[in-house]
């Protein structure tokens, strides 16, 4: 059983989906202070949040099994994604389900500043009734440009064409071909500023981005342009917003998004000409009830099956993928705990190599992979494919990737080579029948292993009755040999390595009297 703690409102249809799991045991408790949330995320396997819950500090700290966190909506600021990571806990979001609701908030506010609805609703309820007062813009034939051209870009992108306007956009991270597939002209940040009449963010906050709409921006900005911003606080400088506005540059800004929220004594207030709505993006009953539904078959999904959606701090891989992946991922894992140790000292580089059919693999994925089984037996804190390759960088190791789809000898083959101060060394594995796991070479040493249950490994001499001392040394300690692959280096014959299966742990002093074979130069055992 799998205990999930959701620890903020999520719609009721979100509970009922995650009772469609009879693996999962749902703890829904909103609301509680960060003391009282404690005792609740101490053992739970996963944690659903919104915004209002802080997954950090002595929270964080206190969730003694937690696998995954997940956010029913976008923005991930109050979880601390790092020492999520750092701990392998995987933090999932819901970017697309509330998308709609959100791109139609900006919809909502580009109308809402054109015909100054606010002030104008104001007006009316304080008796007064002058039209000329509330003189508007048409939106038809006005330039709108839009800042992030994620999903909610896109979205806004649609329904602004719709109005018959004329849509550029901005987005360093985005193709032009995407841009040109959604009928929206590419533009720099600053010549989208100057051209536009309405700007609309839809960005999220990173360094990059903190502070982005600057003061020195606004002015590039059109006399009388109007700004929105639907997506995070913090992307718009405010005390210069303020400042545009008063001074008349801007015509007006919309904003649901805040760099304090609530924003409280906020001179922003003292400008009629901004109009606010308190964080208002995802809040429609269909965006509530959609959010909900997806993260918690998110949840489940990575619970009962490792299924990766909308990962903040992994690559997510689709089901199809992930079954086709899933052996090459247990054959590079066990690779990894081999190099690990086979190789005298630190690795300082790691190279996965992919060729063949594996090059169709997501290299990332084995990438990782292959260094939680390099790390896991080294390091006393978990591993797993979402802290491997931070704490492969705190290791000091340089990770690279190779991929070709060259075929060496195998229809697929995974090479791992890990570099020290002694030298490089090279395993290479390959799957039988897509599904077993084999090594198949040791540096030039050309041997075909099963990497199952308890194997010893000789580097020796290769010449007569080494192999036989080997055995009658294990009879005497009542050591089964299951299995045995010896193989001879390709350019020096003189030397072999043998993989011998065996029944049962070798004691440290039945590993000593290996060693102490003369024509054996190395010995050591690992259980898969």
């Amino acid at each position: 059983m799998y205990k999930v703690f959701v620890a903020d409102k999520l719609a009721p249809e979100g509970i009922a989906a995650l009772g469609e799991y009879p693996q999962i045991e749902v703890d829904f408790t909103p609301g509680l202070s960060v003391e009282d949330a404690i005792v609740h995320a101490r053992d739970a396997d996963a944690i659903i949040v919104r915004s209002a819950t802080k997954l950090r500090g002595a929270l964080l700290d206190a969730c003694e099994n937690l696998k995954v966190v997940g956010r029913a909506g976008i923005g991930v600021d109050n979880i601390d994604v790092a020492a999520a990571t750092e701990r392998g806990i995987v933090v999932l979001n819901t970017p697309d389900a509330n998308a709609t609701t959100t791109a139609e908030l900006a919809i909502a506010h580009i109308f809402s500043l054109s015909r100054q609805i606010p002030l104008a609703d104001r007006s009316v309820r304080s008796g007064e009734w002058t039209p000329a007062k509330f003189l508007g813009a048409e939106l038809s034939g006005k330039t709108v440009g839009i800042i992030g051209f994620g999903t909610i870009g896109r979205l806004v992108a649609e329904r602004c064409l719709g109005l018959k306007m004329k849509v550029i956009g901005f987005d360093p991270f985005v193709t032009e071909a995407t841009f040109v597939e959604h009928q929206v002209e590419v533009r720099q940040l600053d010549a989208l500023l100057r051209e536009s009449d309405y700007v609309t963010l839809h960005c999220p906050v990173t360094d990059g981005t903190r502070g982005l709409i600057s003061a020195e921006k606004m002015t590039l900005m059109k006399p009388g342009a109007r700004l929105i911003n639907c997506a995070r606080g913090g992307l718009i400088d405010e005390l210069a917003l303020v400042d545009a506005v008063a001074s008349g540059h801007l015509a007006g800004a919309a904003l649901d998004v805040f760099e304090q929220e609530p924003p409280t004594n906020s001179p922003l207030f003292e400008q009629p000409n901004i109009y606010f709505t308190p964080h208002l993006g995802a809040s429609t009953h269909e965006a509530q009830t959609a959010v909900g539904v997806a993260i918690a078959h998110q949840i489940a999904a990575y619970l009962t099956r490792q299924e990766i959606t909308n990962a903040i701090n992994v690559p997510s891989i689709a089901p199809d993928k992930l079954r086709r992946l899933e052996p090459y991922l247990q054959l590079v894992r066990k690779l990894g705990r081999l190099l690990c140790i086979m190789c005298d000292g630190a690795i300082s580089e790691l190279s996965t190599e992919l060729y063949g059919r594996a090059a169709e693999l997501d290299a990332q994925a084995i990438s990782n992979e292959a260094l939680v089984g390099l790390l896991t037996d080294h390091l006393s804190i978990p591993v797993n494919h979402v802290n491997a390759a931070h704490l492969a960088r705190r290791q000091g190791i340089n990770v690279t990737q190779v991929v070709s789809r060259e075929s060496r000898d195998y229809l697929s083959i995974v090479r791992l080579s890990g570099k020290t101060a002694d030298g490089t060394l090279c395993l290479e594995g390959t799957l039988f029948d897509e599904r077993q796991p084999r090594l198949v070479r040791v540096n030039d040493f050309a041997i075909e292993s099963e990497l199952d249950g308890q194997i010893v490994m000789t580097r020796h001499a290769d010449r007569p009755g080494v192999i036989g001392a080997i055995g009658a040394l294990l009879g005497r300690e009542g050591i089964n040999i299951t299995r045995m692959q010896v193989g001879i280096a390709s350019k020096d014959k003189s030397q072999a390595i043998g993989a011998f299966g065996v029944s049962s742990e070798l004691s440290e002093a039945t590993m000593q009297a290996l060693r102490s074979i003369e024509a054996i130069d190395k010995v050591l055992q690992i259980r898969f």
